[in-house]
């Protein structure tokens, strides 16, 4: 068996990260050239154990031996022999757009992913990104070899699931969750502990556009959030339609109300979430206002959970517009369903399209049969005027 290497300090355990660990330092790729970056859909791949070792498959449907690689090959067109973490590093960089702070998540020196990426260039034969003392960007060949990058390790990934889910290592789940305060995930989660005891799941808080990205690439097995703004690699299933309502505060002018007018928000100051971590929300509760002929006025300020806004509310600076499954959670405001129109939030589990690993279906069937149970795709009732 090959070493383990140690984990990268600020890297946290599960499948995401021990995938790196179990793969990252050791493993070469050889990919075929096609003429172009696009033949790397096309291109076989293995992990090859550098010091002679036996071979670990990273497709389960690929069986070859170690063998020795024409390094100058990806120059004359040939077989490039390119590493995982160069690709990983290429990704990063390709998000952040900024040599240091990619090395900073990666946890190296900016000198070091530089030359990473130059090894990576030559061994493709083409210029993967464009840089300047001012500006870093993308070439042609760069977007195109992103895509295929991010499937790559993504693969990678599902390969180490693989051949834990069939070994002594328990099944890991790595779950995104938008905020603690909302009662559906950690219901869902708990019935899914229920029936799998030995499965160990890591709750990752994140934003929906942050979980389509952990998703895609990996780092993530199932999220929950709207399905709106998914990308293709994306699946979704919708599980609950959520009443909307506002949190205020005890002793607002709406609190005496049994449900809320939508156009009584218009005279209030509303919280909303950052626009880079909520879109799909703001977008929703928005378009809500719209709907009755006003725009809302937004709160200044901002804030990163639940509790927070809540607090904010509990001051009587604002108010907060909120679907019914945040509303049990978070002490001193009070909460009313929105009327007028009646309107319910979609919430969809999500999961890497086509992902066929266990520990997914099961999370799929336990929030099915959950949403079965408690009614949360029945029609609305009729709110109380």
């Amino acid at each position: 068996m090959p070493p383990t290497a140690a984990r990268t300090p600020g890297e946290s355990s599960g499948l995401a990260t021990d995938a790196w660990t179990f793969l990252s330092g050791y493993a070469t790729f050889d990919v075929v050239r096609a003429g172009s970056v696009g033949g790397l859909a096309r291109a076989t791949s293995t992990v090859v154990d550098r010091g002679g070792r036996s071979p670990v498959a990273a497709d389960a449907a690929v069986r070859s031996r170690p063998r020795r690689v024409d390094r100058a090959a990806g120059a004359r067109g040939g077989a490039a022999s390119i590493e995982l973490r160069q690709v990983r590093f290429f990704v990063t960089l390709a998000e952040e757009l900024h040599f240091g702070r990619a090395a900073e998540r990666e946890h190296i020196v900016q000198s070091a992913l530089s030359q990473q990426l130059q090894r990576l260039e030559r061994e493709l034969g083409v210029k993967l990104v464009e840089r300047s003392t001012h500006h870093v960007q993308l070439t042609r060949a760069g977007v195109a070899f992103l895509a295929e990058a991010r499937r790559l390790l993504a693969q990678a990934q599902r390969a180490v699931a693989v051949a834990r889910s069939t070994g002594d290592a328990p099944m890991e789940l790595r779950v995104g969750i938008v905020d603690a305060s909302y009662d559906s995930m950690p219901m869902i989660l708990r019935e899914v502990q229920q029936r799998f005891p030995s499965l160990v799941i890591h709750q990752v808080e994140a934003g929906v556009p942050e979980q389509f990205a952990g998703l895609v690439d990996g780092r993530l097995d199932v999220g929950f959030g709207r399905a709106s703004l998914a990308p293709a690699e994306v699946a979704s299933e919708l599980f609950r339609l959520d009443p909307m309502g506002v949190l205020v505060a005890d002793g607002h002018r709406l609190a005496a109300m049994a449900a809320v007018p939508v156009a009584a928000l218009a005279a209030e100051p509303l919280l909303m979430a950052e626009d880079e971590r909520a879109p799909e929300f703001n977008q929703f509760v928005v378009e809500l206002c719209r709907s009755v002929g006003f725009t809302p006025t937004l709160y200044r300020g901002t804030v990163q959970s639940m509790r927070a806004a809540a607090e904010l509310v509990t001051q009587g600076r604002c108010v907060v517009s909120v679907p019914s499954s945040c509303a049990r959670s978070l002490p001193g405001v009070l909460w009313r369903p929105l009327a007028d129109p009646v309107s319910r939030y979609p919430w969809s589990l999500l999961w890497r399209a086509e992902d066929p690993s266990e520990h997914v279906r099961a999370v799929r069937a336990c929030t099915r049969a959950l949403a079965q149970d408690l009614g949360w795709l029945l029609p609305a009732r009729p709110a109380l005027g």
